[in-house]
């Protein structure tokens, strides 16, 4: 019987608990730091801008942590997600291999930030906050947190990373149409946006200034806090639910996937869809090959410096151990807006250098040709992010075609592209550029960063 192209969990089969990776690790990563005085960070420290579900979550060493219900009645808008067997992207590539992705486009917000977005909500409005901060990229996050806010009153300030907000007006109409109010970063509105501006007028932002811009208005008024869409443990866990949900449509099917490929810019969509599969291979259950696949123009896990250093650029976060590319360092304007982070979250750094995760990074012209074959097969126009993990898996797929192996390959396809034509526009007109890693610009651009990564004894 040949597989169905939907795997389909029933409603009443949506996990109920989030997957803590952090109490299965094999060795323990590196405390978060306190900036000013070098000492593991305690939730004092962390109040002014969580509230203390999401503090606790942070540092959790439970196994598993119950979805509220209040959190599991929004995410009945659109999960269980579902699985998907790409019969005609395997047709077209001649392949053995049999591809599956996990599909979050079908959420209010169009990708995966929601699963974290709502809780994240929900905690916030629990603990008497009124208002949410937070900076975006590509939109993704903004518009999920936006949707996320309108369902528990909460007002919602957004700063999208400049060359996103020019690029992607439609994703900012959508934050609007949810409620939020919408800043470009750099703006004038705050000090570190003000730095930034004075120094290069002409920036086109990176998510680290936005971040400094939300933190900064955040910390001001104690009935506000800020919302991070990536890197942190506590969003990683919330995203568990992806790779939750794959392992039962998985079994349904009778198949254990032999590669797992997903984009990386922060870590969550990455980490949600993997650290379940970490989970059962630590436990012997099965054994596949995890690869994260990020941009060659902001190759942070590849050829980033594993240190401790800042998740903003202005220096006002907790020094997190990570690979970083430096915390002053501003991405080329690529249109994988997503992606274009200086750091990778530090269980995503820890889990790469301990040797359990396999990286890469992808030109963006092969992502976006990956996009249009992937939507020429499968009917799905990707996110601009996305596309890196599906060329990582047509890779994988032809090297099957070559070798005879019937491998199975599994992806999250973590967004759709329906607000981001303008950049398949680009690609099909011809105006697409790759900058790799020895572009000699870039190679400057870092290395002027790196030297600015704080010192830490």
């Amino acid at each position: 019987m040949t597989t169905p192209t939907k795997i389909l969990l029933p409603e009443d089969e949506l996990p109920t608990r989030w997957y803590n990776v952090l109490h299965d690790l094999p060795t323990p990563p590196p405390a978060v730091l306190h900036p000013g005085t070098g000492q593991p960070v305690g939730p004092e420290d962390l109040a002014p801008l969580f509230p203390m579900d999401l503090i606790l979550q942070e540092v959790s060493q439970e196994q598993y942590i119950d979805i509220p219900g209040e959190v599991l009645d929004v995410y009945r808008l659109w999960r269980p997600s579902p699985l998907y067997r790409a019969h005609r992207l395997e047709k077209a590539l001649d392949t053995p291999a049999r591809i599956y992705y996990k599909y979050e486009g079908v959420s209010p917000a169009g990708s995966h930030k929601p699963n974290t977005a709502v809780p994240q909500a929900y905690y916030n409005a629990k603990a008497g906050i009124r208002k949410l901060t937070t900076e975006t990229g590509a939109g993704q996050w903004g518009t999920a947190l936006a949707f996320a806010c309108a369902q528990y009153g909460l007002e919602c300030e957004v700063w999208q990373v400049r060359a996103s907000y020019d690029q992607k007006p439609y994703r900012r109409a959508m934050m609007k149409v949810f409620g939020a109010t919408v800043h470009p970063s750099p703006s004038d509105l705050t000090e570190a946006g003000r730095k930034i501006l004075a120094e290069d007028p002409e920036s086109t932002g990176s998510l680290g200034i936005a971040i400094s811009e939300a933190v900064e208005m955040a910390v001001q008024d104690e009935s506000v806090h800020y919302a991070l869409g990536s890197v942190l443990n506590h969003v990683l866990l919330h995203q568990t639910i992806i790779g939750e949900e794959a392992l039962m449509q998985l079994a349904m099917v009778g198949e254990t996937p032999d590669v797992i490929v997903g984009c990386t810019g922060g870590g969550s969509n990455f980490g949600g869809l993997a650290f379940p599969f970490l989970r059962e291979k630590w436990a012997g259950r099965q054994s596949p090959v995890i690869r994260a696949v990020e941009p060659e123009a902001c190759p942070s896990l590849t050829q980033g410096t594993y240190a401790y250093d800042f998740g903003d650029t202005l220096g006002m976060t907790p020094l997190m151990k990570m690979h970083t590319l430096g915390h002053d360092f501003v991405p080329d304007p690529i249109h994988a807006g997503g992606l274009r982070y200086h750091g990778m979250s530090p269980l995503i750094s820890h889990l790469y250098e301990t040797g359990e995760i396999e990286a890469i990074a992808k030109p963006q012209s092969e992502c976006f040709a990956a996009g249009v074959l992937f939507a020429r097969t499968e009917g799905i126009v990707p996110a601009p992010e996305p596309t890196h993990a599906l060329a990582a898996a047509i890779e994988e797929a032809q090297r099957c075609k070559e070798s005879g192996e019937e491998k199975v390959i599994l992806t999250a396809l973590c967004g759709h592209g329906h607000l981001d034509l303008a950049a398949y526009d680009a690609y099909l007109s011809g105006a697409i550029t790759d900058r790799a890693w020895d572009d000699a610009d870039l190679q400057a651009s870092v290395a002027a960063a790196l030297e600015k990564l704080p010192a830490v004894n």
